[in-house]
This record gives C-alpha cells, sequence and structure tokens, in this order.
C-alpha cells in the first residue's frame, strides 16, 4: 500500500493521478480515516523537512497496524533568485501560515516591480522520501525552472503557479492542464524518479 503524507488536497490529487497514469494507487491518511497533526518541519532544507514527514508518518501507521505501507513525503517549493531563494523552504508559511495564495502572489509580484526578466528567474523544487516496510529510505529530486510573470494568470494548479511562466511551454502553470503540468513539474519529476526507484 503506497501511502503519501499530506493534508493538501491539490498536491495529493496531482500525485493520485501520476499514480494512476504509472498503474498504482495511492491512498492519503484522510482516505484511511486516520488525522496526523503535520510534524514540526524543523530542517533548514527541502531533504531535511521531507525525511521528517515521511518518517514520522511510518511511524504513526506502523503504530495503527499499517505495517506494510510505503510511505511517501514531499516537501516542495518556490526559490526566486531576485529574492535570495525566497520564500524556499518557508513556501508554505510565507507572510503567514493562514495567508492565502493570491497575496503571497501579489506580494511577490509587487516585490519584483518591473524587473526585466533575465532578473526574474525561478525554481520549483520538490525533493520526495519514501521509508520502506523495512526502514529502508529513499529520496529523490526534481526540479523545474521558469520565470515569475509580471501578473498573474490562470485558474487551475494551486499555489504560486499563477505567476509562475515557463518559458519551453509558453504558458504560466495555472494555465496548464493536470496532465500538461505534471509532465514537466518539479513534483512531478521527483515523483517519476521515486517510482523508478521503487519498481526497480
Amino acid at each position: 500500500m503506497y501511502v503519501f503524507a499530506t493534508n493538501n488536497k491539490g498536491k495529493s490529487a496531482e500525485i493520485k493521478a501520476i499514480f494512476a497514469n504509472a498503474g498504482l494507487e495511492l491512498t492519503t491518511l484522510q482516505d484511511l480515516g486516520l488525522t496526523l497533526p503535520p510534524p514540526d518541519e524543523t530542517g533548514t532544507t527541502f531533504e531535511e523537512n521531507s525525511k521528517i514527514k515521511a518518517t514520522e508518518t511510518a511511524a504513526f501507521l506502523q503504530h495503527h497496524g499499517h505495517t506494510n505501507a510505503i510511505v511517501l513525503a514531499d516537501d516542495s517549493g518556490l526559490a526566486i533568485d531576485a529574492m535570495d531563494g525566497a520564500p524556499g523552504v518557508d513556501s508554505a508559511l510565507f507572510l503567514g501560515e493562514d495567508t492565502p495564495y493570491d497575496q503571497r502572489n501579489a506580494h511577490i509580484l509587487s516585490t519584483l516591480g518591473n524587473r526585466p526578466y533575465y532578473e526574474r528567474g525561478a525554481q520549483f523544487i520538490c525533493v520526495i522520501t519514501c521509508v520502506l516496510p523495512s526502514g529502508e529510505i529513499l529520496t529523490t529530486r526534481g526540479e523545474l525552472k521558469g520565470l515569475i510573470a509580471r501578473e498573474a494568470k490562470g485558474e487551475s494548479g494551486f499555489g504560486y503557479d499563477p505567476i509562475f511562466y515557463s518559458p519551453k511551454r509558453g504558458k504560466h502553470l495555472a494555465e496548464m492542464t493536470k496532465e500538461e503540468k505534471n509532465k514537466i513539474s518539479h513534483r512531478g519529476i521527483a515523483l517519476k524518479n521515486m517510482l523508478k526507484l521503487l519498481t526497480q
């Protein structure tokens, strides 16, 4: 049984779709009727926080009798070059945990102002940690390079997708279909790399 540790509905929908394309079924704690408060993400890197979430969730599931669960967790975020890599590992807490993403996006656009596009580089980063029933830990990483646009566009996706522009695709992430986004996204890349490890 594959279990992904997240309370983010948008994220879990993306990941379930990628697993389904690989012929695998993915479940979440909510699907199992279990609730685990989000662990304290005390790490200073995506790798550290991803491992914290995966190992705590694996221990929680073991305690509830799911001893054969293969547990995955990710830590991901947006790193903007002109903001010294911010919001980075604090992407989910940027400007306050309860601040809506449209306000966060507006703040970033205001901060960058009219900077030229060559000064608007950014990367979406995702690190996935997998804890196997044996206790073995696997880690993969995915990155998507792009630009912070001058305005928000698109109605799909979530989070910072409306302000992230992909030069290769010629559109904002929030303008892409789920299928388009999963092919190029940081999370899609990290998951595909993890699926390769798991199938090996």
